[in-house]
Order: C-alpha cells, then structure tokens, then sequence
C-alpha cells in the first residue's frame, strides 16, 4: 500500500505535465498578444503542427523500438522535390485535374515507403546502427533534392499549384485539411500502439530487444515496420505541404527531424524506448509550434532562436526522463 500510495504522484505529473506545460503557453501567449487566441491564428497553429505532427506518430513508434531517424527531414525535402518534378513532367500529357494531383501524390507515398524500406533494411538487415544510417540518408536526400533543383528551387507549374491548393488551405467545417488528416493519423496511431500487438512489440523491443526475441516478437519486422510506417507518414505530411509552397529546396524540411524528436520526447516517450505515447507526441507538438508562434508574435526573445529553445527543451526532456521508471 505504501508502495503504491508513494509511486502514485509520480505517474500522475508524468501524464499531467505535458499539458500543465502546453496550459501554461496558452495563457501565456494570451497574454502578450491579443491575437494569439483569434480564430486566425489558432487555424495557422494547428495548420503548421500538422506536417511536423503527422512525421511525429511515426517518429513516436522508432523510438518505442529502441530505434531513431534524422533523415525525416531531408526526405520530406526530396519527396517534395521529386512530386513535383514528376508533375511538372506528366502535366503536357495529362493536363490540369485530379488525375495529375493522384500520381503525385502516389510518387510520394511510394518515395516515402521506399526510403523507410531502406533505412530499415540497412538497420535491421545488415544490422547497422540507426543513427548512422539516417544521418547518412539525410545527407543523401538533402544533396539528391538540391541537384534535382540543380541548386535552386523546384516550383510547381502555376496553375497547377493553383488547382492543388485547397488540399492545404480547403477543408470542411471551417478545418482545413492538414488538421483533418492529422487527427486521422493521430487516431489511428493511438490505437495501434495501445489495443494492437504490434505496440505491445514496439514497447517490447525497445525496453529489452533479447527478452522480446525469447518472447516470440519478429524483433527485426517490427523495427522495419516502424522506419516504412515513419516513411510512410513523411509521403502524406509532404503530401499536405506542397500546396502550401508549391516548391522544393534545399532548405526544404530543415530541423523537421528536431522538431519531430522534440515533440515525441517532450510528450513523455522515452528516449531510449520501452515506452511511447502517441496522445504525449501531440502535446509536445503542439507546444513546440506554441513556442514558435509565441516567439513570432511577440519581441521576447528572437525567432531566429527558435532552433535553440527546442534543442534545450530535448536536453531538458531527457534530464527529467532519467529518474522515471519505465512505463510512466
């Protein structure tokens, strides 16, 4: 009973403080600026958390695994650039309509399966390490993207950013489409990780890989399952973001793989795996973009330190990380 009653508060602030902490940015930003709550600006907020949002469910379930991607972000960048390449090129011949929107958005759900496929293979196949891995794909994706662009900026055809723009900016209800997709994602994440097998194996593997091998889990199938379903929801958030820009670049995606890292961490899943929590990732989203649109709104601090104050918040995350047990 002493044991319980002891262990008991300590649950309960790793559950509630991501949203004391998302709570307290919410007054805040009220605030010091009066149009921090306007419509406007809650629709812009929600909107950005979408793409970092989406890449951050399966950045959730890698890291469950024991495992990790730095790539996200310069794969979205070369997703990006090859999506709109290959429109442009099949625009002559199947002209402006939803058919050309369809094959782009098929190049990059299958660009995006094929690079989780590889990172994957690599990690689990051959049995590299993951931070190796992703950090030479990133590097790879980035410099692919920018000669594709040959050092500049790919742009999708005029008017056909034109016709592709309401899967940015349309929606129903007055919610636009990228929130839409990312509640979608988000529920279907949470209940993958909470009432499936294959979340009982991610938190499996990634708290102790050996007992999971002795327990029966495929500890390698379920680890490339998790880099192909991140892959995956890289092609739909790159899918979501093109209409919003209409173009590529090398600086496409920059920092998307630390914001995704941050957001799943600061909602309480643990750095070193054995335990996730998709519901968590959505707070840490969220105020990881609160953060970005307080700094913008306001002459506190710089945005141009943005970077910085999520790189702290990492370290900080991990800091309070260390004296959990696992499971809380």
């Amino acid at each position: 009973m002493t044991t319980a009653t002891l262990s008991s508060p300590k649950i309960k602030m790793s559950v509630i403080g991501p949203i004391v902490a998302l709570v307290v940015l919410i007054i805040m930003g009220a605030l010091m600026n009066p149009n921090f709550l306007s419509a406007g600006n809650i629709s812009n907020v929600l909107s950005r958390s979408a793409f970092i949002g989406i890449i951050a469910v399966g950045m959730t379930f890698v890291i469950t695994a024991g495992g990790l991607d730095l790539s996200v972000g310069s794969m979205a960048a070369f997703i990006a650039g090859l999506m709109i390449l290959v429109m442009n090129t099949a625009l002559p011949v199947m002209g402006i309509g939803i058919p050309i929107v369809l094959l782009g958005m098929a190049v990059a759900l299958a660009a995006g399966l094929f690079a989780g496929l590889l990172n994957g293979v690599l990690i689990t196949r051959l049995g590299m390490d993951a931070f190796i891995v992703t950090l030479g794909s990133m590097g790879i994706y980035r410099s692919l993207v920018t000669w594709l662009a040959d050092g500049g900026t790919l742009s999708l055809d005029f008017s056909l950013r034109t016709f592709y723009q309401p899967v940015y900016y349309g929606g129903i209800f007055g919610i636009s489409w990228p929130i839409i997709v990312f509640t979608i994602v988000v529920i279907c994440g949470e209940l993958l990780m909470r009432s499936t097998a294959f979340g009982r194996h991610c938190a499996a593997i990634g708290s102790n890989d050996q007992v999971a091998r002795y327990s029966s889990v495929r500890v390698a199938r379920v680890r490339m399952l998790t880099y192909v379903m991140l892959g995956i929801l890289v092609g739909i958030a790159t899918i979501m973001y093109v209409p919003r820009l209409g173009s590529a670049s090398s600086a496409t995606g920059l920092l998307w793989e630390l914001e995704a890292i941050a957001a799943v961490i600061v909602g309480g899943t643990a750095l070193k795996g054995g335990f996730g929590r998709v519901w968590g990732t959505v707070i840490g989203v969220l105020i990881l973009t609160l953060i970005g649109n307080i700094l913008n709104l306001t002459d506190l601090v710089s945005p141009y330190l943005n970077g910085a104050i999520q790189g702290a918040i990492i370290i900080l995350a991990v800091v309070l990380q260390r004296g959990r047990k696992p499971g809380q």
